[in-house]
């Protein structure tokens, strides 16, 4: 049965062990974590990219890239998230060298925003004399912080995925994720204005309450508290469903009210994470498999394996 606690931001033991197989040097391992996520990984590219051959060579670099940063992994999301999110900034890279205009890496319905890289939010922690000493505390502060943000919106996201409150997570996603306005979400989910204000306010009152029960200070942070969330929500994908959630929604196998919500997330909320993933899963049921492009990810690769 479907867990409905289920989520993206925990590493499980199979990848605990694959990444201590490839910090070992392992290349079966390594062949393993490619074949499982190149294809996904492929078809987020696509979405982007207009040339194939483009999108095969950043999927290339992302897995190099992975690498070569292997030892800064903190864990603190699952592999598929982390791979994503090098991903996301190889693509960014890619547009900026070529100059392209009109990048939109969020939701089709979401509002365009300037990405930032991780860690810009620290601009958002005042002080009177910015020396090193104060760049280190509030480097601290605000990783404190995004975990601790990141743990109580996990735990919003559970609440309504056990609760089947699929109504209310849509309208945190579209609050949070997409920072799309009342009135859009309203027209949306066809409810009132002034009911998804309460919605809004309920919710971040629990995270805020959550927040503080793990004795974490939110108060330098306060003005720019819901772009943090936005940003924590887009690089943890929190509300993303499992593969296997996914894997069950195209063979319709799930419930009606678990269909109708990845229904909601993958084509009404149009997460291309999840669109990647379910593509993929397609081009697995029809045993199109990319074999050449495993063979070139893994020659150009397993030079970056690092032998104990």
């Amino acid at each position: 049965m479907l867990d409905p606690r289920e989520n993206m931001s925990n590493i499980s033991q199979a990848q605990e062990y694959l990444l201590g197989q490839i910090r070992q040097g392992d290349n079966q391992a390594w062949s393993q974590v490619v074949n499982r996520y190149e294809g996904r990984l492929l078809h987020f590219a696509l979405a982007k990219l207009p040339q194939r051959a483009d999108c095969e060579d950043i999927v290339q670099e992302t897995f190099v890239s992975f690498l070569r940063s292997l030892s800064n992994y903190r864990q603190k999301c699952n592999l598929e998230t982390y791979l994503f999110a090098i991903l996301r900034r190889k693509i960014i890279d890619a547009y900026r060298r070529k100059q392209f205009k009109g990048i939109r890496l969020n939701q089709d319905i979401c509002k365009a925003t300037e990405y930032s890289e991780p860690g810009s939010a620290l601009e958002n922690f005042p002080s009177p004399d910015h020396n090193v000493s104060w760049y280190a505390r509030a480097d601290e502060q605000y990783h404190l912080l995004q975990d601790a943000l990141a743990e109580a919106l996990l735990k919003l996201v559970n609440e309504f995925k056990k609760s089947l409150n699929f109504r209310d997570l849509k309208i945190v996603e579209l609050i949070f994720y997409c920072r799309l306005s009342n009135s859009n979400i309203a027209g949306i989910i066809n409810l009132n204005e002034n009911n998804i204000a309460l919605i809004k306010h309920r919710s971040l009152k629990k995270v805020r309450k959550s927040i503080l029960r793990q004795k974490v200070p939110i108060e330098d942070a306060s003005e720019h508290f819901e772009n943090m969330i936005n940003e924590v929500w887009e690089q943890q994908r929190l509300s993303c469903p499992k593969r296997s959630t996914i894997g069950a929604y195209l063979l319709e196998t799930l419930d009606e009210n678990w269909h109708s919500y990845v229904d909601f997330h993958l084509n009404e909320l149009g997460c291309h994470f999840c669109q990647a993933n379910l593509e993929d899963l397609r081009r697995q049921t029809a045993n199109n498999k990319t074999t050449d492009m495993h063979v070139r990810i893994m020659e150009s690769t397993v030079g970056f394996l690092r032998k104990p």
